[in-house]
């Protein structure tokens, strides 16, 4: 009963304050630290379990990561090294020292091992902040955003491995350790991590895609959600048990398992948007750590977390990402991106209380600052663009013209190459003649298609198709649909699935041509008021067809057969 209370109002009390910030302007972040603030212990009301909370937030947490995954190539990852890994360091070297200075002057640690651990705890960001905020801007799958993903790896390595020694370097606790002993600590997590990834890369990549393809052959939608979700929330759940990492550390991982497979796409469209529900519940548990009497007492303190977090970070992570040769917009973008704080930056400070490194007030600024920097995050997104155009006219003034042509000539280019590009939705006969007459005349076909062993086929023969749901935008857009100048949905019949298509396709392109196969004339309507511009009906064809053969038998010439069509034509088809 209290799992079902808690969810029921912090889901509510979520959906009603995300939908007046989403309406005033803000982002519904916003809304949601402030809903769980509402069902928190410290405002009067009703008071949410925050335990029940928390752990739902960390299967939305896992699902959010797994997504992200899903869409990451390892290569990819790879060829960051250069800039993610001495950019991670060098951001969380200087964030570490601002935040260190800080605790020290301003009461916030027992010495200065504490106030490294509270600088530690300021200098990592929150993967599941920077992951919405960046999806939200459509950014998550530019350079950028993968450069800030990478980022955020390297800096969950390094805090995982801190969390491994500290207790081990406290002076006289538990967990004290020799330098020995503290070597062998950091090697074994070292090594922990290294078989993670091997028993991940070369065992994952052939157990889980075989799997995948059991499931997927029963054709249940519903067995291969479950499948997807055990094989995130496995795989998260494994790797910190067995491996001593995070799970959305674990979850990333084997989203990018996943999505070396030819299921990723789907596996992201079908079995990942419940994640959205439980991502909510995270920014809800932030809210309900917030003490604004505890923040009240140290004012200082957590105006100086707060600064360090919107303004440093970001500052630091811009002039590193410039000094390694990056355009002034990744600089940003990043930047702006990696300037709030998260999860474990609450784990890193609750192990420094625990271990008596850290004031209890510390946790309070680290709250507020995750809080401020969480909401302003968004917002400050906003200005990317800004600040960029308005630098590229104090330095370029006389060239703005000229480019601006430039553009507009490369935007009708590409208006006028849509007329060239199709999606076509099923590959039955229809659609298979319909491949073959389009490719013939120059134009450029994609496929969508649910039949796994079709997808193959279609590959090996040079065309290019997509296994996967074509109701879900994610599959369309990964076929190109915002490119293309047609969508044709080559399948009879009209069904909720069909209008969930046109619907789907008609916000991705607004002014795309759909062209739509129907099995019967009663049909027809309801496919031009969901959106289709153009309905070809099985029984009207035939019909039509029919007539024609009997008037070609009585003697009728081509220009009265013609004629007789198009009354036919305009009898059978007068709803549209």
């Amino acid at each position: 009963m209290d799992l079902v209370l808690t969810v029921s109002v912090s889901l509510a009390a979520a959906l009603v304050l995300g939908y007046v910030t989403q309406r005033i302007g803000l982002s519904p972040l916003v809304g949601y630290l402030l809903a769980g603030i509402l069902v928190s212990p410290n405002t009067p009301g009703f008071i949410a379990n925050h335990e029940i909370a928390e752990q739902l937030a960390e299967i939305g947490i896992v699902l959010l990561m797994f997504g992200v995954g899903l869409h990451f190539d390892l290569k990819e990852l790879l060829g960051l090294r250069k800039l993610a890994l001495p950019g991670a360091l060098g951001q969380s070297a200087v964030a570490t020292v601002l935040g260190a200075v800080a605790a020290l002057a301003l009461g916030g640690s027992q010495g200065w091992l504490g106030s490294v651990v509270f600088g530690l705890a300021l200098s990592v960001a929150s993967t599941v902040v920077m992951t919405r905020v960046l999806a939200d801007h459509d950014d998550l799958h530019t350079p950028a955003g993968h450069l800030a993903v990478g980022w955020t790896i390297v800096e969950d390595l390094l805090t995982v491995l801190i969390l491994v020694l500290l207790p081990a370097v406290v002076p006289g606790g538990a967990g004290a350790a020799t330098g020995t002993s503290l070597a062998l600590s950091l090697g074994l997590a070292l090594l922990k991590i290294t078989v993670l990834l091997v028993a991940l890369f070369l065992v994952g990549t052939r157990v889980v895609p075989w799997l995948m393809k059991l499931v997927a052959a029963t054709r249940s939608r519903e067995l291969f959600t479950l499948a997807v979700l055990v094989v995130a929330l496995g795989i998260a759940y494994g790797s910190s048990r067995l491996f001593g990492v995070s799970m959305a550390l674990g979850a990333f991982l084997g989203g990018m398992v996943v999505g070396r497979s030819d299921f990723s796409l789907r596996a992201a469209t079908e079995a990942l948007p419940m994640r959205d529900a439980f991502a909510v519940l995270f920014f809800v548990s932030v809210g309900m750590l917030f003490d604004p009497r505890a923040v009240a007492q140290t004012p200082w303190l957590a105006a100086a977390t707060v600064g360090i977090v919107i303004l440093g970070k970001p500052a630091a992570s811009f002039l590193i990402v410039r000094a390694l040769g990056q355009p002034s917009r990744t600089g940003l973008s990043v930047g702006l991106a990696l300037g709030q704080v998260g999860e474990f930056s609450f784990i890193l400070a609750g192990m420094g209380t625990t271990l008596g490194l850290l004031a209890p007030r510390a946790m309070s600024a680290i709250i507020l600052a995750a809080i401020v920097s969480i909401a302003l995050s968004p917002l400050l997104r906003r200005l990317i663009d800004p600040i960029i155009h308005l630098a590229r006219r104090a330095r370029r003034r006389p060239a703005i013209g000229r480019r601006e042509d430039e553009v507009t000539a490369a935007e009708e280019i590409d208006v006028e190459s849509r007329r060239y590009r199709a999606v076509v939705v099923g590959y039955g006969p229809v659609g298979r003649t319909l491949v073959r007459l389009l490719t013939e005349n120059g134009v450029s076909c994609t496929v969508v298609e649910m039949n796994l062993k079709t997808v193959h086929r279609l590959r090996s023969q040079g065309i290019a198709a997509i296994y996967g749901d074509a109701g879900h935008a994610e599959t369309l857009r990964h076929a190109g649909l915002p490119e293309a100048g047609s969508l044709i949905l080559s399948a009879s019949g009209v069904n909720d699935a069909s209008k969930e298509i046109i619907r789907v396709a008609r916000e991705l392109a607004p002014e795309i041509r759909i062209l739509v196969r129907s099995a019967y004339l009663r049909e027809r309507a309801a496919l031009r008021e969901a959106g289709a511009d153009q309905v070809f009906s099985g029984e009207g064809e035939v019909a039509l067809a029919m007539h024609e053969a009997i008037l070609r038998e009585m003697g009728a010439k081509g220009a009265k057969i013609a004629r007789e069509r198009e009354k036919i034509r305009a009898d059978l088809f007068r709803d549209s």
